[in-house]
């Protein structure tokens, strides 16, 4: 397994769970000074990423891109992909898509998480209607991760942030039952904390659907400030063969440095106790 942090180049997302927030050069050099593997980057939209300038800056310090979020379309735009107009749910996949080919030449896959959206019966949105649409877009966008050799990374959220998925094994579920070949979970251990009864079993459950791993604590801090225990859940990950990122999407408390200090200590000791 491998180390990640993030870092938001979107200024409307400002007190998210996001490490670093000064631009890729600072950002980068703090997590190469501090012995990750590579950085997860939250940017506003496609266009804000020129992939020559971010290859640059992440050889220069012997990084690589661990995934790239879709998030700026909800929290910039509003999109979703179960937004009860059409030409929205065509713009969220449009935006999708187009991270996902900047992804791709960065080579790492996108996520989709918040612009997933929910369903609700007062707009006339009923869950079946919003998953057939849900099912639809990601069969697409996991098609066009599939040209850069990436899976799309689905995320099941808590359920103050969405109604569709909330459990890791339920969502594995409903993509087998799908059968999209190239989507894979992502699993968040915040949102985990919060939806599951023992989060270890949930990520044996998913097994090899697990692509991609959030490491944060229960109370959305670097791991080792709440309350998680994180020993079953690396020995789950272990026993699943997963060999993917463990990238903390945290709040940069106290200050960034330290919560990505206490990031790469507790990736370190986790893994050295096994």
């Amino acid at each position: 397994m491998r180390s990640a942090v993030t870092l938001s180049l979107v200024p409307q997302a400002r007190g998210g769970p996001f490490v670093f927030w000064d631009g890729m050069d600072d950002a980068c050099a703090q997590a190469a000074a501090l012995g990750f593997d590579a950085v997860e980057i939250f940017p506003p939209n496609a266009a804000a990423l020129d992939v020559a300038a971010v290859r640059t800056v992440v050889m220069k310090h012997h990084l690589a891109v661990a995934a790239v979020g879709t998030g700026g379309g909800w929290v910039v735009e509003k999109l979703t992909l179960t937004h009860p107009d059409s030409a929205v749910r065509q713009r969220a996949r449009d935006f999708i898509r187009a991270i996902i080919d900047v992804a791709g030449a960065l080579g790492a896959p996108a996520i989709v998480g918040s612009m997933q959206g929910r369903w609700d019966a007062a707009t006339g949105v009923t869950r079946e209607q919003a998953l057939a649409w849900l099912s639809e877009a990601l069969a697409d966008l996991g098609a066009q991760a599939s040209q850069h050799g990436a899976p799309l990374l689905y995320e099941p959220l808590n359920r103050y942030e969405t109604n569709l998925f909330n459990r890791i094994g339920d969502t594995a579920a409903w993509l087998r039952a799908q059968r999209l070949p190239n989507v894979r979970m992502l699993a968040d251990l915040f949102h985990m904390n919060i939806e599951e009864a023992d989060s270890a079993a949930a990520l044996r459950e998913a097994g090899d659907l697990v692509g991609h791993v959030h490491f944060a604590d229960s109370n959305r801090r670097a791991i080792g400030f709440g309350q998680t225990n994180v020993a079953p859940i690396i020995a789950a990950l272990r026993a699943i063969g997963y060999q993917g990122y463990l990238s903390a999407e945290i709040f940069p408390l106290p200050d960034a440095r330290s919560a990505a200090a206490q990031t790469i200590h507790a990736f370190q000791q986790a893994l050295a106790s096994l």
